[in-house]
Formats: C-alpha cells, sequence, structure tokens
C-alpha cells in the first residue's frame, strides 16, 4: 500500500477487528509519521485512525502509546482525550500475568552520538518551545521532508543491514538488561522495521512488531502468555 489514506482505512479495519476481543493495545512508537501537538491546535490528518481509537477506549480497551522517533511530540491531547496512558522510552510493565519491557527502541542499547544529540534535542524542553514557537506553516514541511529524506535516502539492502544491526543492538541490550533484571520475561520493541520473535534458552523472547507499511504486522499475547506473530490482511 502506497497511498497513506489507504493504508490508514487499512489500519481501521485492523482495529474494528480486534475490537470485541483485545482487551488491551499497546502503540510502540512512530504511529505517525510526524506528529507536534500544540497547546491549542493538532495536526491535520488521521482522522479516522484517531476515530477508531477513540471507539476502542470507549468500548473499554486500554490504550497504551510508546512514543518513537517520529511522534516524539505527543504530550496530552491523546491522552486526555482517550484516557491513554503516554509513555516516553522504554518501561517495564505487567500484564496478562507476564513482566514485559516495552520500548520503542530508539532509546536503549549503544547508539550514533550525532542521534543521541538529536534524540536530546527532540526532547529537551526549552528545544519544544523553542519549536512551538514557529508557526507551523514553516515546522510542518520541513519536520515531513526530514522524515521522507530519512526513510528513502537508503536502498532496500542498505535499509536490510542497517535494520539486522539494529536488532543485534537491542538483543544485546536485552541480554545485559536480563541479568540485572532476570524477572523481566520478554521484550518487546518496535523501531527497526523487523517482524520476529525470537527465542533463546538463555534469556526470555525478544519480539520485534514489524511495521505497517507493507507487513502489517502485529502481536498478540494472549490469556496464557504465549506470543504470537501475527499479518493482518494475510
Amino acid at each position: 500500500m502506497t497511498d497513506g489514506l489507504d493504508r490508514e482505512r487499512h489500519v481501521c479495519r485492523f482495529l474494528d477487528s480486534i475490537k470485541d476481543d483485545a482487551a488491551e493495545l499497546y502503540l510502540l512508537g512512530d504511529i505517525l509519521d510526524y506528529w507536534y501537538e500544540y497547546k491549542y491546535v493538532v495536526p491535520r490528518g488521521y482522522i479516522r485512525f484517531l476515530g477508531k481509537l477513540a471507539e476502542l477506549a470507549d468500548a473499554g480497551v486500554k490504550l497504551t502509546w510508546v512514543t518513537g522517533n517520529h511522534d516524539v511530540w505527543l504530550f496530552d491531547y491523546l491522552r486526555d482525550q482517550l484516557n491513554m496512558t503516554v509513555l516516553k522510552g522504554h518501561t517495564v510493565i505487567e500484564t496478562q500475568g507476564k513482566r514485559l519491557l516495552i520500548a520503542h527502541g530508539d532509546d536503549v542499547g549503544v547508539q550514533p552520538a550525532m542521534y543521541r544529540f538529536t534524540r536530546w534535542c527532540f526532547y529537551n524542553k526549552v528545544c519544544q518551545w523553542l519549536y512551538a514557537g514557529v508557526h507551523p506553516r514553516w515546522t510542518y514541511p520541513i519536520a515531513t521532508g526530514w522524515s521522507n529524506e530519512n526513510r528513502t535516502h537508503r536502498d532496500p539492502e542498505q535499509q536490510r543491514a542497517v535494520s539486522e544491526r539494529a536488532l543485534e543492538r537491542l538483543v544485546d541490550f536485552s541480554r545485559d538488561y536480563h541479568v540485572k533484571h532476570p524477572d523481566v520475561e520478554a521484550f518487546i520493541y518496535g523501531h527497526i522495521h523487523i517482524a520476529r520473535i525470537l527465542n533463546d534458552s538463555a534469556m526470555p523472547p525478544v519480539v520485534f512488531l514489524g511495521e505497517w507499511i507493507s507487513l502489517c504486522s502485529y502481536v498478540v499475547l494472549d490469556a496464557d502468555g504465549n506470543f504470537a506473530l501475527k499479518f493482518f490482511g494475510q
């Protein structure tokens, strides 16, 4: 799917498909390509998707959104409107009788210095205040243009290589974290666009959720505490 509206409708069909069975929905970042939440206005677009989240919230589904590097500036609007939990960075939660570490994945492990500096700027309150003072007619095209450039400047082989290196970084982090926190029973990540569940007898499962540009992948944790990787529409 290449058209944004078609993709949004496909995501909405998925949300419709789970509304009668899901107890909780976790969104692990980069759900929106760009989002900056001003005090009195919200960005244009995403209306069908946000409406479906509202339906789930009204039906009693617990919503949790872990911000990623594209939707980092999620503040209090969706939190308050949808009674949604908004988390920044990696967090340990308890659900379905399991203790899990969930994260977008851009804030753990060894990262290049420039990426760490950029991420610091994104989360810095002064930088956010200065950015909010610039009219959206200027910030929106700059931010979306930068996002598109980051997503399209590599060929598929380069992107796969980058993703596999990021996967190794996240596995290394999970292994080290498990040594210090053996009570964590699984690690769940987004960010790297790989859909995979890694099982190693020496550590808990490491789950990579994939993406919704082409894979349309997601993971279900059932009542028995088992993870299942699924692909919507396939």
